[in-house]
Formats: structure tokens, sequence, C-alpha cells
């Protein structure tokens, strides 16, 4: 093998490290995070016991989505630690964050055992988690994006190909659990069993990403000593931008994390089935959304996601109604499937498309803020409002309606990127 060949293949193998520490610790990161989500039926009566179903439901949504409030505060502390201190510092550092969250939930005895206390330290949990979450999408994307620029579709798009990761290892989870145990099991301790596989997985990712390399892309530059007041300053049109994209992204992925909860109780459908439906839209994100990405490294980053965006626009309350007029597994399956498509489609690009928004020294700190006050804003509270929607209109394409919204917002966010030179 020539000299340049054997320097090609150690490159590839080095990218390909850093494409196996991103994912499996961003998979880890978002497993520990949403799984809270899946289990929130059981989490509500554990800790959250009102006496009235609907009220513990939506109080379990809120601590859920109150974590949200708190990503900002953790993509402006760690997106700036990034970009002054390298993508990898910050990432290694995001997943202690959260496996310190998850250790607490998974302790915690319920509210029948210490009281009040027992929700104050599910909260307490919940913002650990936050504010880990709101750095792991920048510094994460960041790393990935910059381990080629000629492919940075590709490799950007295993920062959300790694997100269906996790949704298939949640249904997994999910299933494997609801098939096999009873309600009286599930609510006195099969619930804790996924945030202690979190736990026992951790330090393994947390090994991983200590032992890669920071980006070339990154040390090429003279970093920035002041990030976070240079993106603020110069980068507010670029922030918007950036912030209506995710829109979509983060109430799909949401509303799909909501779909298990939405078939038990409004469709009535058993909940290993819908852990098949949500299983089967996991495996079509983490299969597409790499192909899409480099697709786009071909024919560019909007195409694709406008189409995706305008179907997604189009299809879902015909979606919705379908599946509420035959509510089957069959059907849920199927809904699932395309809702599942539609978003590998809307993601496969998105990563390259926002870190191509903000220049290198910048870049950590841009994507942290527009994807966590995006998800603060539209994605975390997407199980809470489409419940609250469902229970205040008594009509159960509410989730629908919330779709359609985000749709019209990423699309306009589409159309203001390819005016500022996004192909």
């Amino acid at each position: 093998m020539s000299a340049d060949a054997t320097i090609r293949e150690c490159s590839r193998k080095k990218q390909w490290r850093a494409v196996i520490a991103a994912s499996i610790g961003n998979a880890l990161e978002w497993f520990d995070f949403i799984v809270f989500g899946f289990f929130a039926g059981t989490i509500a009566g554990l800790f959250f016991p009102t006496g009235n179903e609907t009220v513990s439901l939506l109080l379990t949504f809120a601590t859920f989505g109150v974590t949200f409030f708190v990503r900002p505060l953790g993509a402006v502390v760690l997106g700036t630690y990034a970009d002054r201190h390298g993508r990898k510092a910050a990432f290694s550092l995001t997943i202690v964050l959260m496996m310190a969250g998850t250790a607490i939930i998974a302790v915690t005895p319920s509210y029948a055992s210490i009281g009040v206390l027992a929700p104050a330290l599910m909260v307490v949990a919940r913002l650990l988690q936050g504010i880990s979450a709101g750095a792991e999408f920048g510094s994460a994307t960041a790393f990935l994006a910059e381990q080629n620029p000629a492919r940075r579709g590709f490799f950007g798009s295993w920062q959300f190909a790694s997100q269906g990761l996790t949704t298939i290892l949640v249904t997994i989870v999910g299933f494997a659990l609801t098939s096999t145990l009873t309600a009286a099991q599930m609510s006195d301790w099969g619930w804790r069993v996924p945030f202690f596989l979190g736990l026992l997985i951790g330090p393994v990712a947390y090994y991983i990403r200590r032992h890669v390399d920071e980006t070339a892309e990154f040390k090429a530059i003279q970093t920035s000593e002041r990030p976070l007041q240079e993106t603020l300053a110069g980068g507010k049109k670029r922030l918007a931008i950036a912030f209506g994209a995710v829109v979509l992204c983060t109430v799909g992925m949401y509303t799909i994390l909501f779909m298990p909860t939405y078939a038990t109780r409004q469709l009535g459908l058993p909940a290993a089935g819908a852990f098949a439906a949500g299983f089967l839209s996991g495996v079509i994100q983490f299969a597409l959304i790499p192909i899409v990405g480099a697709w786009s490294d071909r024919i560019g980053r909007l195409p694709v996601a406008f189409a995706s965006a305008t179907a997604v626009l189009i299809a879902i309350y015909p979606l919705f109604w379908w599946l509420t007029e035959q509510p089957s597994i069959a059907t849920l399956l199927v809904v699932e499937a395309i809702m599942g498509l539609l978003l590998a489609g809307y993601m496969g690009g998105l990563a390259a498309l926002l870190s191509e928004l903000f220049p290198t020294r910048m870049r950590t700190t841009g994507l942290s803020i527009s994807y966590s006050f995006a998800v603060a804003l539209f994605g975390g509270f997407a199980p809470f409002i489409n419940a609250w929607l469902i229970g205040v209109t008594n009509n159960n394409l509410a989730p629908s309606f919330y779709l359609m919204l985000a749709a019209t917002l990423s699309l306009v966010a589409l159309v203001a990127a390819r005016k500022l030179g996004i192909r």
C-alpha cells in the first residue's frame, strides 16, 4: 500500500471511530432522556398521584418538559465551552451529567415511600439531564460535521440516525418489559430496568469519547474567547433560521415518543404493539437518514427537506384520521412507518444545513442555542401539548394539528436559508 493510500485508510478509520464515539454516546444520552417519556403512564401513578389520572399524566409530562427550560442554560454554558476548548471535551462532560440524572431516577423511591421528596428528586434528575442535552446536540453535531467538510451531510446525519437508534433501543426494552411483566411488576420495579441499563452502558460510552481525536477543522482555527457574544452580535438571523428549521424535527420526534401513550390511552391498543410501531419508525430513521445525508452532499440540503416538510403538512391529518377511524396495530404500524420515512427525509441533511449556517469558531454555540430553544419551546412539551389538546378539544386528531404547524414554520425557515445561499 502506498503512503497516500495508507494515510487515506487511517483517515477513514479515524472518521468512523468518530462516528461510533458520537453515535453510541448520543444514543445513550437520548435513551436515558426519552425513556422517561415512554414510561410516563407508570411514572405518573408512582410519583405524581393526584386522584385524577389525566392530571397525574399531565404532571408527569410537565416534568418531562421542564428539562427543556434548562436546556438553553446547558447550551450557553457548555456550547461556549466547546467552542473554546473543543468538541471532545464538551461531549465527554455531557455524558457524565446525563448519567448522574439517570442514576437519581433509577434509585429514587416512589411517592408512597418518601412523600413529596420523590417528585422533587425526579425534577432535579430531569434538570441535570436537561443541562446535558442542551449541549449534547451542538457539540456532537459539530464534531460529526467537521470530520470531512466534503461529506458533511453524511457524517452529520449520524446525529439524527443515532436518535433513531435510541428509538429502537427504547422500544425493544419497552416491548420486552410490557410483554413479559405483569402490570404490578412494571409498577413495582420493571420501569426502573431501562435506567439501570443506561447506567451500565454509560462508562463504556464515556471511555470511547475520551479516546477520540479532536476535529482537524477545530484545531486549525483561532478559537474565539467570546463565542456567545460573537454569535448573538453577528448571527441573529442565522440563529432564527436554525431555530425554525429544527421545529419540525423536534415536534416530529417527540410526537413519535408520545405515540405509545396515545395508542394505549386514546385508541385502546395493547402497549406491546404500540412499542413495536415505535421500533419500526426507529429502524426506518436509522437506516435512511445516513442515505439521505449522503445524498444531500450531492444534490444539496434543501430539496429533500422541502419535499419532506411539505409531505408532512399535507399527509399528517389524513394519517391520523385513518388511525382514529381504524385503530389497530396494523394501521399504527403503517402510520408510524410513514412518519419515520418523512422525518428521515427531513433530517437527513439537516445537521449539515445547521452546521453550515455558522462559522467554525462559533458553530457549537450557534447549534446548541438554536436547537435547545426550538426543542424547549416546541418539542419538549409536545407530549404535554398533545395530551392537553386532546383533553380540551375531545378530538383524537389534535396531534396532527401541532405537526402541521411545525411543518409550516420549518418550511418558512428553509425558504430563508435558501436566501442566505444554503443550497
